[in-house]
This record gives structure tokens, C-alpha cells and sequence, in this order.
């Protein structure tokens, strides 16, 4: 089934791209990309055909004069998603930072926004048996990737 153009699709490539960019597709890389799809409206069967437009095996949908760089609703809680599913495993990698930050960019998420994302994060470790391992990586993201 080929894809078709869209601003989902787009973003879930270049997000892709990054996590391509040495080659390997981790399964931490992978989970946040799961969300992403989910998030993004990219349904689980065309992620293998994403995946080759990614890797410059097919041709992107995605033309030049397409324009999908306006801001959307959702586009918080989408980045918000991504990054609990990063805090979420055990370490986040550099591939992960990169595609955060990448995704952050995407998304322009500003200076207010990342911090109600920070503080909705913390409400929610209050009551989750993960929630203080997550601070501890949120603060570890921070440190990497500071929000400039």
C-alpha cells in the first residue's frame, strides 16, 4: 500500500531518519517510535514501507512544496508521549536524545511548554512505581539536552 503524503508521516520520517542515521534501529529507538506512529496516525502496516522511504530504498510521498512545518494541537502532548516512553526504559541512549531533540524542534515546542511538560511529568511519578526512576532520567535529559 504506498503512503500518502501528510504532516504524520512526515514528521514520523524525519524522526525515523535520525534514528537511522547510524544504521541501527534500537529497541529503545523502536518504542518511541511505536508511540509516534500511534500518535502520529501512521497505521502498524505502513511502518515497513516508512521504514524503506526512511532508508532511500522507496520514494517519499512527501514533495518539497509540501508544508507541514504550522504548529497543531496535539503537538505537546505528541512530544510528551515520546519522551515518558524514552524516560520510560532503563537508559536514554544518544540516538534517543537525538530524536527528542529532533522531535522537539519539529514541533517548536517553547521554553513554557517543556516546562508544563516537565511539570505534568512529575505529578504523574507521584502515584506511578516508576515515577523516580523517570526524574531521575528526566534530569539526566535535562542535563544532556537542556532546553535552549
Amino acid at each position: 500500500m504506498a503512503l500518502t503524503a501528510s504532516r504524520g508521516l512526515y514528521l514520523y520520517l524525519e524522526v525515523l531518519r535520525t534514528a537511522l542515521d547510524d544504521d541501527i534501529l534500537t529497541d529503545d529507538e523502536a518504542s518511541i517510535l511505536k508511540v509516534l506512529a500511534v500518535a502520529l496516525g501512521i497505521h502498524p502496516s505502513n511502518v515497513g514501507d516508512a521504514l524503506d522511504i526512511a532508508r532511500g530504498v522507496d520514494p517519499s510521498p512527501i514533495s518539497e512544496t509540501d508544508n507541514f512545518s504550522e504548529h497543531q494541537v496535539g503537538d505537546v502532548t505528541t512530544y510528551q508521549s515520546a519522551l515518558v516512553a524514552a524516560l520510560d526504559d532503563e537508559i536514554i541512549t544518544e540516538d534517543e536524545w537525538a530524536m527528542l531533540e529532533g522531535l522537539r524542534n519539529l514541533f517548536g515546542i517553547q521554553p513554557d511548554q517543556h516546562a508544563l511538560i516537565e511539570e505534568a511529568i512529575r505529578s504523574m511519578s507521584e502515584s506511578d512505581e516508576n515515577g523516580e526512576r523517570r526524574l531521575e532520567r528526566l534530569e539526566r535529559f535535562n542535563t544532556v539536552c537542556p532546553y535552549v
